[in-house]
């Protein structure tokens, strides 16, 4: 079996910034012709043109907001215009806001299952739509280790994760007969990722305030706390992802899915 994704049609959730950014330069790099989704139309575009001057690939940019069904709709639509079909979809759109339980805001706690579940759901429900037809396909989902275990201060986040897995397993289940495969891919602490290290909104800011990390008094306390919890004492990479992304992508997996996979170093085993 090959690793070989020369123009398969990839389309990417959240893929114009950090880790979505990531898998679709990497996608692009492996042969796809890529189809990129987010919110943020500047660095839509910006990513778009950047991949494309790159790797010379068929790259489209379409804003799409994933807990709008329309506009989901139209984003499978439209790559399935450009380019024939839709072989790969990773659905990456994601937001994390950490909060003690006790003083959780409701419409924040709502928010996050909005976009991380309930984008999920339509993301995959359209991919199937489209796959189904087609004969086959790879769905996956970037999930998380808050997927398989839960996380003090951020209930929210775990819990639509967790939820994640039970829909990834779903849809492996009830697709399979179509040749359509539904993977999870669940990264450790992505601790060099603006995600972590933005001064007042990344996880380590979150963190500190929310009291996560008991003792912690700096941010710098709260990175080592994370490095140690990982038996391969380094936290999770881009290219880790990716890594997966493409294994789960390929031929190489054919035989594989419903399968949340830990990409964590060892500090998820499950």
């Amino acid at each position: 079996m090959s690793a070989d994704l020369t123009n398969k049609v990839a389309i990417v959730t959240g893929g114009a910034q950090g880790l979505g950014q990531a898998i679709s330069h990497r996608l692009a790099r492996e042969g796809c012709r890529v189809v990129i989704a987010d919110l943020n139309e500047t660095a839509l575009n910006t990513t778009a043109a950047a991949i494309a001057k790159e790797t010379g690939a068929r790259v489209l940019g379409v804003k799409v907001d994933v807990t709008r069904e329309a506009d989901v709709k139209m984003l499978f639509e439209r790559a399935a215009a450009e380019n024939g079909r839709v072989d790969i979809v990773v659905s990456n759109a994601a937001i994390l806001i950490a909060e003690p339980i006790a003083d959780a805001d409701a419409e924040q706690w709502r928010a996050v299952m909005n976009v991380n579940l309930f984008g999920y759901f339509l993301v995959t429900k359209h991919a199937c739509r489209s796959m189904k037809n087609q004969g086959g396909g790879s769905i996956i989902n970037i999930n998380s280790k808050s997927g398989k275990k839960g996380s003090a201060a951020n209930s929210a986040y775990a819990a639509s994760k967790f939820g994640g897995v039970g829909h990834t397993q779903s849809v492996a289940l009830e697709m399979a007969p179509f040749n359509v495969r539904c993977n999870a891919i669940c990264p450790g602490n992505l601790l060099d990722s603006p995600l972590w290290t933005h001064p007042e909104k990344g996880l380590f800011a979150q963190y500190l305030r929310a009291g996560k990390v008991p003792g912690a008094k700096t941010m710098e306390d709260v990175r080592q706390a994370y490095i140690a919890q990982v038996p391969m004492k380094r936290g999770c990479s881009y290219e880790d992802v990716c890594n997966a992304v493409v294994f789960f992508a390929s031929d190489q997996s054919s035989y594989i899915t419903g399968v949340a996979l830990s990409v964590t170093g060892g500090q998820e085993m499950s």
